[in-house]
């Protein structure tokens, strides 16, 4: 790996905009870099992944990474890429968000490491909460006039007609997360401060501020990295449920692993550089390979498993793998009994159900045709049902059966599931309860 970061960071796809000089700062010395994680929710999605792989990036390459949660500009909103005012969130929502943020970057960066390039957790709240407004307004507010501060893309935007305009609070925030720049420069002296493109206005806010807070000799830097997109012009980062999360109880590990799986080839190129730290000699070979044989879907399989180990571990992927080869693979009742409640709706989300109560379950059990007409609908008729198990066509829990088979207590996976199956590509769930 060469030592030039930004380098990296450029053949990855990871630079959008960059101050002269961010380069051969870089190269000169351990550099403190930070990057804010604003917390509307108490947890992160897959949005946020990116700015959790430069700090990663970082860290690898010798620079000491800061990640800020704002807790204090998260009481206000970030204008930036917004067209309305954000709600204010209460202190108590904010606490437990910081709090749920906070452990998701644990899992990234180890804020407990006693290296010299260790990384680093802050919260502007510990700074922002003593700072009176009449102290602001006098420190900060007078170094930066408000013909810069217009001059910027996220607040031009605003005055032009986006939305209805802008209040005073959010116009402040460009200060705020300036001055929170010119705080870790006097006490981590970080030197850097990256962020996605939308960004750019605040960023260098931030640069301006620490020269004339400090002095003319003092230097700061900036860079973006481009919002990720999708080649079909749809948001990256949403599925028909709404965010991919980070954390599992809001995204299931399966579900997080076949978002990486369902990328499109175009996507998925471009996402295995920016999301995986392989090497660009196995990225490029990995893309060749995928365009002989597309159809493998070699590209989209790897990206999966990278991204999934990274964010959840290897334990994670393996089972999100063998719950998807139960769904699509040659796989046995065994299979389907080891899986959990939640692994298992997951699975065959979107698959019909039916419920029956465990009062119709006799000892005798239920007939095959009554479970696949009559008690569910699964099918419209008792002929159909018939003509399918003669064709060998039904299994239950993936095994084959005849028209003589009933269902019993034998059958119910976790005590609750029976997976009924007819031809290849046709699944119903009955739901014992």
């Amino acid at each position: 790996m060469s030592k030039n970061l930004i380098a990296e960071l450029q053949w990855r796809g990871l630079v959008q905009d960059i101050m002269p000089g961010t380069e051969e700062q870089l190269l000169k010395e351990m550099t403190a870099t930070y990057i804010g994680f604003d917390p509307t929710a108490d947890s992160l999605h897959i949005g946020s992944l990116v700015p959790i792989i430069l700090l990663v990036h970082l860290e690898k390459f010798g620079h000491k990474p800061v990640a800020l949660v704002g807790g204090a500009t998260g009481m206000i909103g970030d204008p930036s890429g917004k067209s309305d005012e954000r709600n204010l969130l209460d202190e108590e929502t904010l606490a437990k968000n910081v709090a749920g943020i906070k452990n998701v970057l644990s899992r990234f960066l180890d804020f407990q490491s006693t290296a010299a390039n260790a990384p680093v957790l802050v919260n502007n709240y510990d700074w922002m909460k003593d700072f009176s407004f009449i102290d602001f307004a006098r420190e900060v507010g007078k170094r930066i006039t408000v013909n810069y501060m217009m001059a910027k893309d996220s607040v031009k935007k605003r005055f032009s007609g986006d939305g209805e305009g802008m209040s005073f609070t959010e116009f402040t925030y460009q200060l705020i997360q300036g001055y929170d720049f010119v705080h870790l420069y006097n006490t981590l002296n970080c030197k850097l401060q990256m962020g996605g493109s939308d960004q750019w206005g605040n960023i260098t806010t931030g640069t301006e501020l620490i020269r004339r807070m400090n002095g003319d000799g003092a230097k700061a830097f900036a860079m973006t990295c481009p919002l990720i997109t999708k080649a079909d012009g749809s948001k990256f980062g949403k599925s028909e449920g709404g965010n991919i999360w980070l954390t599992s109880d809001k995204t299931s590990v399966y579900k997080f692993y076949q978002f990486w799986l369902n990328t499109a080839d175009e996507d998925a190129k471009k996402y295995i550089k920016i999301f995986t730290f392989l090497a660009e000699e196995t990225i490029n070979q990995l893309i060749q390979e995928h365009d002989e044989a597309p159809h493998l879907r070699l590209l989209q399989k790897r990206l999966a498993e990278e991204v999934t180990t990274f964010v959840h571990s290897k334990d994670a992927l393996e089972n999100a793998i063998q719950a998807s080869n139960i769904l699509f693979g040659k796989s046995t009742s065994e299979d389907l009994k080891k899986l959990s409640n939640e692994q298992f709706l997951d699975v065959f989300e979107g698959v019909p159900q039916a419920s029956i109560s465990k009062s119709e379950f006799t000892e005798e059990g239920i007939s095959i045709i009554d479970a696949l007409v009559s008690k569910t609908g699964f099918l419209p008729s008792n002929g159909e049902a018939k003509r399918e198990l003669k064709a060998n066509a039904v299994s239950i829990n993936k095994e084959k059966i005849d028209d003589t088979y009933k269902i019993t207590h034998a059958d119910l996976i976790n005590d609750k599931f029976v997976l009924i199956g007819k031809g290849k590509k046709n699944n119903y769930i009955l739901v014992v309860e």
